[in-house]
């Protein structure tokens, strides 16, 4: 039985972020102030000296930010040495103060977030093409040969998604961030790869969207077929508890910008272990807002395209009718290899005329910059779940896995952040069928190809596509991706 015949529900699980990195505020203090984000300005121009406030301050390099931190008096919590920013914790005032401190281009607040909430193959062809197409290295083309790397709550790397034909878990890194504790040492730790990080956390989401993104293709009873756009590759997993700040959502970026070529460490071979070239992202900020290129989010992200590793971004879960921007604010980032998902209905039938999700987040009409790149369904989808998790609870439509005693281990869950994932694992697909390919190929590969599917607002042209403020440049659509990257 397809996914489209299980019962649908009306529930979105669209837990994003508050994150509000858009723009800067005038300078508070001195004409030589450094600019701050928004909800920093805010925070400063009403906490009392003594309140307590971590913050990422951006340096000309990484030490000017060190010795602005040591100057102020902060207690300096981790460094993203490739972008020059250190997070560190102190007294508004204090804060104050390293914004006059020389070499300080920036300043933003540590903003909490929260988590986005939605496995359709089937209308992205991703599913065809792992059928009929193969890689570069003659197998099928299911992502063999790529790390593919998860920042979210955290995953179950012994769900039976996640399974490799030996018996072990494909789940080859498994990483906790502690940033958020605003621990000074071992920001990020590695725990064993049989530890269910999602359960720690509380969460569940990750676990669906590491599903979505790279889980095992089964038919569970009844005829349900579940499966990942990539259930070749292996899977890296970055849990930064299921309530996510910028600290700890930039720390997992840096981890893989400083660990991607060899996420395992020195020593483990890539074919037991392949370098990640996609990041999935299914988090953001609340009500979406303007693109901040001074966020160390931005820098990061960046930064991972110029070494060959795509970020891809869900949209949001505010809907909107184009009349104001409510995309996520990195995802509208122009740099090519950066990507924003739209959430795209398939009706629970696989079609590929279906409807752009009312909770979807448009941009502004009048801004194309804050337009989603593509659309991928993220509506009702069949993922990897355990049913005592929060996140998976919501689904109410469990169905059991492939084990007799995989009792409610899949269910179905609704939002861009289920969108997301299914192109991260359709990027793994394009690496594996062109291992040589730059982020801006696959970006390109991708949105020249995308199915024009009808609902909402009209195509028009953007820069060398045509795309729209609600669902991008359309659906993606794998086969016709890998012909155009791979001729």
């Amino acid at each position: 039985m397809s996914l489209g015949r299980l019962r649908r529900s009306t529930l979105i699980v669209a837990c994003v972020t508050v994150l509000s990195l858009s723009g800067t505020v005038p300078a508070q203090a001195e004409q030589s102030s450094a600019p701050v984000s928004d909800t920093l300005g805010s925070l400063l121009a009403t906490a009392s000296g003594a309140a307590r406030v971590t913050a990422l301050v951006h340096g000309s390099d990484l030490a000017a930010a060190e010795n602005a931190v040591r100057e102020a008096g902060l207690t300096r919590i981790t460094a993203f040495r490739k972008i020059g920013v250190v997070a560190a914790t102190g007294t508004a005032d204090q804060v104050r103060a390293v914004r006059q401190a020389a070499g300080v281009t920036y300043v933003e607040n540590n903003d909490p977030l929260r988590v986005y909430a939605s496995s359709g193959t089937q209308a992205t062809r991703s599913l065809e093409a792992q059928q009929t197409l193969t890689g570069a290295d003659g197998t099928k083309l299911t992502g063999t040969g790529v790390g593919v790397a998860v920042i979210d709550t955290g995953v179950d790397p012994t769900h039976p998604a996640f399974s490799a034909k030996d018996g072990s878990s494909r789940v080859v890194a498994n990483l906790k961030s502690l940033c958020a504790q605003g621990t000074d040492t071992g920001c990020i730790v590695k725990v064993p790869n049989s530890v269910d990080t999602d359960t720690l956390s509380l969460g569940g989401h990750g676990t669906h969207v590491t599903g979505i993104a790279a889980g095992n293709d089964f038919t569970l009873s009844g005829g349900t077929r579940v499966g990942g756009t990539a259930p070749g590759s292996k899977i890296t997993s970055i849990s930064t508890g299921a309530a996510l700040l910028v600290l700890g959502s930039d720390a997992a970026l840096n981890w893989v910008l400083e660990n991607h070529r060899a996420p395992c460490g020195a020593g483990v071979s890539a074919q037991a272990c392949p370098p990640i070239k996609v990041i999935n992202n299914s988090y953001g900020p609340s009500g979406g807002g303007g693109f901040d290129p001074n966020s160390a989010t931005v820098k990061l992200q960046r930064a991972l395209a110029a070494e060959g590793v795509v970020t891809v971004w869900a949209n949001g879960n505010d809907g909107g009718d184009g009349s104001q921007n409510l995309s996520n604010p990195p995802g509208q980032d122009p740099t090519p290899g950066i990507l924003s998902v739209a959430s795209y209905n398939d009706q629970g039938t696989g079609t590929r005329d279906g409807t752009v999700s009312d909770y979807s987040s448009r941009g502004a009409a009048n801004d194309q910059q804050s337009w989603p790149d593509i659309s991928a369904p993220g509506e009702n989808i069949l993922s990897a779940c355990r049913p005592y998790l929060p996140i998976c609870s919501t689904g109410l439509q469990p169905v059991n896995g492939p084990g007799m005693l995989d009792l409610g281990t899949y269910n179905v869950i609704s939002g861009t952040s289920m969108a997301a994932p299914q192109i991260t694992g359709i990027v793994a697909q394009l690496y594996q069928a062109k291992p040589d390919a730059t982020p801006a190929e696959i970006e390109d590969a991708l949105k020249s190809t995308a199915y024009k599917y009808t609902d909402g607002a009209p195509y028009q042209q953007a820069g060398p596509y045509t795309s729209s403020f609600d669902k991008g440049t359309g659906l993606a659509d794998v086969v016709a991706a890998v012909g155009a990257l791979t001729n």
